[in-house]
């Protein structure tokens, strides 16, 4: 079944905004992302440096570092630690227990209220987070765009037959495994490369960034399974947030919520907007699983998943992430 795309936002590059005459920024706070400056998401970081500008009368300034260049996609905790950044994305790290098994988590959901669920879900990591010093800031938009490519067209991505394919943590590697592949951990900047050279037949993937990387050349059959849900969150480094005034701290949480909200339109649309550009000019393909494949292979993996989340989080706050989810089913 061909995926319908949905209409397509037209999107203006931002700036950040002049300061001749603002308040000398008091505090510098330096994001570090692993998204590049074609992705959408940067324009997001972008708008966000602004809104924290603007809400502090320029008392704290946002500096951004795209494309990994603070540090490498397993090193976010180690990073707020010790020093080297006061915002970065966090990803399946074990000093995260919780975070790192449900940050990804097997489930359908409505993107309806993403924003509010976003938020809920943060609340409820929040305690872990404060265990190694972080406190969550930015929700990333993951759920939406969380897919499959492989090199050749596949008929069921439950039969990978030995397939090579790219994973981006311990529990997509069981995934791939339960459905006869072979999973390959490869970092985001390194992934082209890795299709163009054969050391992956297959990349599990946000499209957002795979098509920043322009990996539609090489790995051009889409798979959209819409298997997730996804939050790959920004955190910072407590010690930092609590060094800023109450309201700063106020302003720096709202213009991140802010964010959240501004950019979850154009990032839809811009996802939207890349994939129907690779099928329609590329010569690349997308195709959509049906409801009764997507239930099958949800179930085929969330009862190992459910075990690891349990043993991580405790059943009561397992619970209350699965309860979450549930209520924002389709």
């Amino acid at each position: 079944m061909k995926i319908t795309w949905k209409k397509t936002f037209a999107v203006t590059a931002f700036g950040l905004a002049a300061t001749t005459g603002a308040v000398q920024a008091q505090t510098t706070l330096r994001l570090s992302t692993y998204v590049n400056e074609a992705d959408i998401r940067y324009q997001g970081f972008q708008h966000f440096a602004e809104l924290v500008a603007e809400k502090t009368g320029g008392s704290v300034k946002v500096d951004i570092f795209p494309s990994g260049t603070l540090h490498g996609w397993s090193e976010g905790v180690d990073s707020l630690q010790g020093g080297v950044s006061d915002i970065s994305w966090i990803n399946a790290d074990n000093r995260l227990p919780c975070y790192a098994v449900t940050s990804l988590y097997p489930a359908e959901v409505s993107l309806e209220n993403q924003v509010e669920m976003d938020a809920a879900y943060a609340e409820l990591v929040r305690a872990e987070a404060a265990n190694v010093n972080l406190v969550p800031l930015i929700n990333s938009n993951y759920s939406y765009d969380q897919e499959w490519w492989f090199e050749e067209p596949i008929a069921d991505i439950g039969k990978l037959d030995g397939q090579l394919v790219r994973s981006i943590g311990p529990l997509v590697s069981m995934m791939i495994e339960s459905w006869g592949g072979e999973p390959v951990f490869v970092a985001p900047k390194e992934v082209f490369q890795s299709a163009e050279r054969g050391v992956v037949d297959g990349i599990n993937m946000g499209v957002a960034t795979y098509s920043s990387w322009k990996l539609w050349t090489v790995m051009p059959y889409m798979v959209n399974a819409n298997l997730f849900y996804g939050n790959i969150q920004y955190m910072m480094n407590e010690d930092k947030f609590d060094a800023l005034t109450p309201e700063e701290q106020t302003a720096l949480t709202g213009a991140a919520t802010e964010t959240e909200a501004w950019l979850k339109p154009l990032y839809e649309g811009w996802v939207d907007q890349q994939v129907g550009n690779a099928v329609m000019q590329g010569g690349g393909s997308a195709v959509s699983i049906s409801d009764e494949q997507r239930a099958s292979l949800i179930a085929s993996v969330k009862d190992k998943w459910d075990a690891e989340v349990d043993a991580a989080c405790g059943a009561g706050l397992a619970g209350e992430i699965r309860d979450l989810l549930a209520s924002n089913a389709p």
